[in-house]
């Protein structure tokens, strides 16, 4: 591996451990800078997703005004809305609802996520 790889493989978790932990002003100077906005870690999970599961809703708003992929899946079939929903994180939840995620994508859905915790109607 090249060091230039290394530095950018140490960016990458970099990026991953602040969209997990909240660090909005870090996201956004990176991806206003150019870094990927998809960009997912070895288990498919995107920023967004992380952020969202992690109820981070100052990183899923600047991901979002980003053009994140909302409905982006990791490699469980599991989408952001989804990992929110799983979480409870109700603020996260409005955000990408409003911004146009679909309950009805992955496996399992948000949708029946929902269900599954007895939180029916969530999406009506």
């Amino acid at each position: 591996m090249t060091d230039s790889e290394a530095k950018a493989i140490e960016l990458a978790h970099r990026l991953f451990d602040a969209a997990r932990n909240g660090d909005a002003d870090l996201v956004q100077t990176y991806v206003t800078a150019g870094v990927p906005v998809n960009m997912i870690d070895s288990q498919g999970n995107s920023m967004l997703m992380l952020a969202a599961y992690h109820g981070q809703t100052q990183v899923v708003s600047v991901l979002i005004e980003a053009g994140a992929d909302l409905n982006l899946v990791n490699d469980r079939g599991q989408s952001p809305l989804a990992g929110a929903v799983f979480k409870d994180e109700s603020d996260v939840i409005a955000l990408l609802v409003e911004a146009g995620a679909d309950p009805d994508v992955g496996t399992p859905t948000a949708r029946a996520t929902a269900d599954m915790f007895d939180r029916t109607g969530l999406f009506d």
